[in-house]
């Protein structure tokens, strides 16, 4: 009798544990919309402002690379809304922090490649049109699920692999007229590197998105969202230390005064875009690492390659950027895989809710992560 009762009473302490993690399907949609407006809001945001930058005079590529993940401090605000929260409800039994060993180590490599990755990306965002380097960063995508399907072992349908074949083609269409939108003031050589240099950072942060996914399934503990907040606020702090570091050797600390005094829009207005450029990146961001943690990997990476034609027409309009043709079909290649995907996505999700329930929901526990 004690060997038939022993599992039961295993069974119903995992079943005490997940459910103190485990939230509605309802709140679970709702948290993942709101983390994708924030990814939305830092991918066309965010790469605008740090173009506003140089287009009217900045010229300091670490500084501005420094400025994706230099707003960290904006963090620490919700993290210590949530430990108050908790010191209320557990009193002195609140945890300080959640984060261990294992993912401060996993978070502090992240961040050095982020930081890497940023300067790659400012580099390419000085040398091209905001709407090419827009498009270039949709090729991000094939990275992620090439790196996705290695690390954490991601399911592709028909829908999907549709969707990255057609975004990364309307990335591809650019390749054909590297040069036709370089500017006036800029070499061929000056023009590739930036082409070449934005390529890069998107095969790395399409490594580094399902290296964050790799992580939390990874980890030995619960992951919450103040987990993930504790890990973006890790990540971006080494991602920081990697950009100041270049900007000491390059000496840009000695620069900004002075550059600010020659801004084109004005000092005060130089320091406006600075800090509006640190805030819309922290929503990419926490954005991104959200929606991985509510969603997946691959997930984030198609809003962001799938947000691309917003950045393009909001490029034309503030920087009167030319729209040939290659760019049109870009854009219509986007926002078909764009389509494709959520489409696929409906199809699956209408399949599930028709699925019947399993009978013992004690078979079937819901996860921490997904």
């Amino acid at each position: 009798m004690e060997m038939e009762m022993e599992p039961m009473e295993v069974s119903h302490q995992q079943v005490v544990k997940e459910e103190d993690v485990k939230m509605s399907k309802y709140l679970k949609t709702i948290l993942l919309l709101i983390n994708c407006a924030m990814l939305g809001i830092g991918n066309c945001g965010g790469p605008l402002v740090l173009k506003a930058y140089f287009w009217h005079g900045g010229k300091r590529v670490w500084f501005s690379s420094w400025l994706e993940t230099g707003g960290w401090p904006i963090i620490i605000f919700p993290l210590v809304a949530s430990y108050f929260y908790r010191r209320r409800s557990k009193g002195a039994a609140a945890k300080l922090f959640f984060i261990k060993p294992f993912l401060f180590i996993a978070s502090a490599v992240v961040g050095i490649l982020t930081g890497l990755d940023d300067y790659l990306y400012a580099y390419g965002v000085d040398r091209l049109p905001a709407s090419t380097s827009s498009l270039i960063i949709a090729t991000q995508l094939a990275f992620t699920a090439v790196f996705a399907f290695f690390l954490v072992r991601q399911k592709f349908t028909a829908y999907s692999v549709n969707s990255v074949f057609l975004l990364t083609l309307a990335a591809a269409v650019l390749a054909f007229h590297t040069s036709g939108d370089r500017p006036a003031n800029e070499s061929n050589k000056q023009y590739l590197m930036g082409f070449f240099m934005t390529l890069g950072a998107a095969a790395l942060y399409g490594f580094v998105l399902p290296l964050v996914e790799l992580t939390y399934k990874k980890a030995k503990q619960a992951i919450t969202y103040t987990l993930v907040m504790e890990m973006q606020l890790v990540i971006s702090i080494f991602a920081t230390l990697f950009c100041t570091i270049g900007m000491i050797v390059n000496k840009d600390f000695e620069a900004i005064p002075k550059e600010a005094r020659a801004y084109d829009i004005g000092e005060f207005k130089y320091y406006v875009v600075v800090v509006f450029s640190a805030i819309t990146w922290q929503f990419f961001f926490l954005g991104a690492i959200g929606v991985i943690f509510y969603g997946s990997s691959l997930l984030s990476a198609v809003i962001i390659a799938g947000l691309m034609p917003i950045t393009e027409i909001l490029a034309v309009f503030f920087f009167q950027e030319s729209f040939k043709v290659e760019k049109g079909m870009s854009l219509t290649l986007s926002l078909w895989g764009f389509a494709s995907y959520f489409y696929g996505e409906y199809k699956a999700s209408k399949k599930r809710n028709q699925s019947p329930k399993p009978e013992n929901p004690q078979q079937h526990l819901p996860s921490s992560h997904v």
